[in-house]
């Protein structure tokens, strides 16, 4: 409901009757108001006065919930509650004046009284506004109800109503129906059954609007409660595939997303529809335990949960002025201020938040666990075929009830912590689904998983939950028999209470940690649920991240993602260290957010916890070491030029053993591959099979990375070769051959080297100054762009300028200039969304701006400033990314490595190139990563003289000059954003 800016001057109510406005109050002010403005020979008021005093009065009680929301006086329910109660009030008076407005002249008198009753006419509140709960720019849904005869009448009244709440600038969602027709419509459509079911008489015709009811009830009856169930969870379930499957999504939607209020709002329909309006007595503060499930701790927590999440949805309203349902980064730190939220210890406020609100999404999912089932169960009956428990499964102390597992009578998990495991275990072997009522034990004694720390039956359990393989025969007694998966029927039945438990180990996971048993029985997992990270780079919070790599590595084992990822498929295959490979990657970001180095303080509680849990010294070690490298190759492929032997024999004697740089390799996959799938491509595929195969060519003992002359002759040789099947006369194959340098012939393959060898012969057969080709690599998930050029300062710069201002990200570029002083410089570049440009028409637009920026005919740094922060979304503006220069001269023999850190931005690779022009900087490659915002450019490059620079006094001058280069022009595409924004 939007706060309609009044000027309340002039005509102000009283400031004492309106001190603490009450909805009665507001009736009796707007009757006196209304009454006093009304003509003697009139039955209304003018038309612009009464919408002039319903503005005063709404505005009024708008400001007064809200300062009273903002002083913490009200909380988020109760101020809802308080806003569709004034709401109330304005709706009956603006139904009054339409009534007295619109009978016929010469019936206001004594015939009044019965036309203003609304006879035959029902005005009545639906949806969110009939539960009555409304958020401050949340729509008014309205039902305009009528008998079969009233049409005409009904109808100026219903638009005598809408434009007058229109005027007051207020949301309406409205529908005009008899009750015939409400009927009908529900039943073919859940949606309006669902919003009938709230509905709440507002004004009119009483016994109209008790006949709905009944006919309404009874049509409900008639329908059924299970088909209605079955609607809502396939309409969840769509909805969840809409606005994200995971509650632990950065930039959560806390209405419509899996975990937040309508998930809420599903049980109370459920509950509502299938038990009576009776049992469900206030939405203010659900009341579940009447059905013998919760106890009323476990009911005061959803409680809590609902009004929590009930007043992050009032300060994301207030805050972004209008009916925002998302917590995107920006809103995040600000509505964390606004609730009280601040840094305690290494977390700041924001973080702090944040995971508040993760954890309340995990209450919110674990009531839906415990509750969903029981209403199905009395909306369907009991399960006509159930699988019995066999004798095993007993003399262990559990059961089968619908099919799905849960203790037997007698036992007890306060007393027998280990039974919580053994569940688990069971039904693993069993491919059973927990019963609602052993979910809801586990979450209810989840305290008592901490005597299992040191336990080796709970620790060799949880490695089977983790990465066991799927169980297939059992002997006698206690050993497992072979398992037949449920049959059709089974399955069925199995799904109508609780999704069937896929074989996949994050499942397991899942369960553990949504019902705390996983941080009970590892610590340090405690300390990383609902953590998030506070950039735009990571999807989920570090513990669903974490989960999400276990499944893709099960994904990945499996084969089902052999099209996705063959590297891995085929690495995955002679794998020996499973256990060790599925450890580490649960324990890969175990100590995020404890400040420091989280892989090397991971290492440390990897070191620790793989014995407690049984793991042997060896599996300990790869595991430990696995961790404390997980980013080795990432960082690598991405960052440095895999083209330079220095880089390989690095990482080759960090690794040492070909087993070790498959483990790596697989959980590097699964970690990028689990943070978003928009951060894994075929490009970084590309690097990283490639830097696979160089370092474990080093390993086998193969070719020497050193013996660089021998590889070049080698390259030379094969180009010759190939240049000679096609024609290329023997003096021009000499030619090309006789101009690069030895790193020219390193970092290109045959066919690339084929393709310049015709490009040049034809340039130079042309006496052409400038030379673009553009070719697209689908397969690997760029464009390459090759400029051949006179060699001339500032080349890269202009290049990437003009790249920038075509909306093309590069990610590696290769700078040669050939020993005749022609640049040929290679760009590898993506279009915003991470794939290769295809389309004719983009693929010589950009060709069109590189010939442009290179001839002078474009301004590359006017039309760059232009752009600003033009492509970010004013949401990422929140997230702080410090510039930052790091040069490294240990990691190449022969070249300075030059590392920026900043704000990923229009031209941000153009400034920076520029200003290592102006430096006199040679700049021989380059490699570009994007971390959601945060851009890592990596430059190699050399001194003027082509010399690795040494001097440090030189160093800390080309650190600072580039330093406030970034600052700079960061500065000044903020300035213009911020201006096109005022204007």
């Amino acid at each position: 409901m939007p706060n309609a800016p009044v000027n309340t001057a002039s005509g102000q109510p009283d400031v004492a009757a309106l001190a603490r406005l009450t909805p009665e109050g507001l009736a009796a002010c707007l009757a006196r108001e209304l009454r006093d403005a009304t003509p003697h020979d009139s039955a209304t008021p003018q038309r612009d006065e009464a919408v002039a005093i319903f503005r005063r009065y709404l505005a009024r009680y708008q400001a007064d919930i809200r300062a009273r929301f903002e002083k913490h006086e009200l909380k988020g329910a109760a101020s809802a509650k308080q806003i569709a109660a004034f709401t109330d009030v304005l709706v009956r008076g603006i139904v009054d004046l339409a009534l007295r407005a619109t009978v016929t002249p010469g019936t206001v008198g004594e015939g009044t009284q019965e036309n203003r009753s609304g006879s035959n006419l029902v005005v009545a509140a639906t949806g969110g506004y009939g539960r009555g709960l409304l958020a401050p720019f949340s729509d008014i849904d309205l039902l305009f109800l009528t008998d079969e005869g009233n049409a005409h009448d009904a109808h100026r009244l219903v638009e005598y109503v809408l434009y007058f709440l229109w005027d007051l600038g207020l949301k309406v969602g409205h529908a005009t129906r008899t009750i015939t027709e409400c009927i009908e419509e529900a039943r073919k459509d859940t949606t309006v059954r669902t919003a009938l079911l709230d509905a709440r008489l507002l004004a009119g015709d009483g016994a109209l609007f008790a006949m709905f009811e009944a006919r309404y009830i009874v049509a409900c009856v008639e329908a059924g409660a299970a088909g209605f169930i079955h609607d809502k969870r396939r309409e969840r379930l769509e909805r969840h595939r809409r606005f994200g499957d995971s509650p632990y999504l950065v930039e959560p939607n806390i209405k419509e997303g899996r975990g937040g209020l309508r998930d809420l709002q599903t049980l109370y329909w459920m509950c509502r529809n299938t038990f009576g309006t009776r049992h469900v007595t206030d939405l203010l503060a659900p009341d579940f335990i009447w059905m013998g499930i919760l106890t009323e701790q476990e009911a005061a927590r959803a409680r809590r949960s609902w009004d929590f999440l009930w007043t992050v949805r009032l300060h994301l309203h207030y805050v972004a002025g209008r009916a925002e349902e998302r917590l995107t980064f920006d809103m995040q730190p600000v509505i964390g201020a606004r609730m009280g939220y601040t840094r305690h210890g290494r977390q700041n406020g924001v973080e702090r938040f944040m995971r508040h609100y993760f954890l309340t999404a995990r209450e919110v999912m674990r009531l839906t666990h415990v509750l969903e089932p029981a209403v199905l169960r009395q909306a369907q009956g009991p399960v006509a075929i159930a699988v019995k428990p066999d004798e095993a499964m007993r003399e262990a102390g559990f059961t089968l009830i619908d099919g799905q597992i849960l203790p037997e009578r007698g036992i007890s998990f306060d007393k027998e912590p280990l039974k919580m495991m053994q569940l688990l275990d069971w039904a693993r072997m069993r491919r059973r689904p927990l019963h609602p009522l052993a979910r809801h034990q586990l979450i209810r004694w989840e305290r008592r998983a901490v005597e299992l720390r040191e336990d080796p039956e709970a620790a060799r359990i949880f490695l089977d939950l983790l990465c066991g393989e799927a169980p297939q025969i059992e002997t006698t007694g206690r050993r497992r028999r072979e398992v037949a998966m449920p049959s059709d029927s089974e399955a069925q039945v199995m799904t109508s209470y609780e999704q069937h438990a896929p074989p996949g180990h994050a499942h397991w996971l899942h369960i553990l940690n949504e019902t705390g048993i996983f941080g009970r029985l590892i610590p340090d997992w405690a300390r990383i649920v609902g953590q998030m990270q506070f950039d735009t780079y990571h999807v989920f919070t570090v513990d669903e991240h974490t989960i999400e790599a276990i499944r893709i590595m099960d994904e990945v084992a499996s084969g089902r993602m052999a099209d996705e990822i063959p590297v891995a498929y085929e690495l995955v295959k002679g794998l020996h260290s499973r256990r060790a490979l599925y450890m580490a990657v649960l324990l890969h970001d175990v100590a995020k957010g404890r400040g420091g180095d989280h892989s090397e303080i991971g290492s440390e509680i990897a070191a620790e916890l793989c014995p407690k849990l049984g793991m042997s010294g060896e599996e300990t070690e790869t595991v430990s070491w696995l961790v404390l490298h997980h980013l080795l190759l990432s960082h690598t492929a991405f960052q440095r030029d895999i083209d330079d032997p220095k880089t390989i024999l690095d990482v080759a004697d960090i690794v040492q053993s070909p087993e070790r740089l498959r483990l790596l390799l697989l959980l590097t996959i699964v970690d990028m591959r689990a943070v978003s799938s928009r951060v894994w491509n075929a490009w970084k595929a590309t690097l990283l099979r490639e830097l696979y195969v160089r370092v474990a060519e080093v390993l086998a003992g193969g070719l020497a990375t050193t013996e660089r002359d021998v590889r070049v002759r080698h390259a030379k040789e094969i180009t010759a070769e190939i240049l000679a099947e096609d024609g290329i006369p023997q003096p021009d194959i000499e030619r090309f051959l006789e101009l690069g340098y030895a790193g020219y012939w390193l970092s290109f393959d045959h066919e690339t080297h084929k393709r310049h060898a015709r490009l040049i012969r034809d340039a130079d057969a042309r006496e052409a100054p400038l030379t673009v080709e553009v070719l697209p690599l689908p397969a690997r998930g760029v464009t390459e762009v090759t400029v051949y050029s006179i060699d001339v300062p500032g080349l890269f710069s202009k290049i990437a300028g003009a790249l920038a201002l075509a909306g093309a990200s590069i990610v590696d570029a290769r700078i040669h200039t050939m020993m005749h002083g022609m640049a040929l410089d290679t760009f590898w570049i993506q279009d915003t969304v991470g794939s290769a440009y295809e389309e004719t028409h983009r693929l010589t637009r950009l060709s069109s701006l590189i010939e442009q920026a290179l001839s002078g005919q474009i301004d590359i740094k006017a039309e760059i400033a232009q752009a600003g922060f033009g492509h970010m979304p004013l949401r990422m503006r929140a997230i702080h990314v410090p510039p930052r220069v790091v040069i490294d001269n240990g990691a190449s023999n022969t070249f300075t490595v030059i590392e920026i850190n900043g704000r990923d931005r229009p031209g941000l690779l153009h400034d920076v190139t520029a200003a290592m022009s102006r430096e006199n900087l040679q700049i021989a490659s380059a490699h570009i990563t994007t971390y959601g915002v945060r851009a890592v450019d990596v430059f190699y490059v050399k001194d003027l003289f082509g010399l690795k620079i040494t001097d440090k006094k030189r160093l800390e001058e080309i650190r600072e000059s580039l330093l406030a280069c970034m600052k700079a022009a960061e500065a000044q595409a903020k300035a213009l954003l911020d201006a096109k924004m005022s204007a």
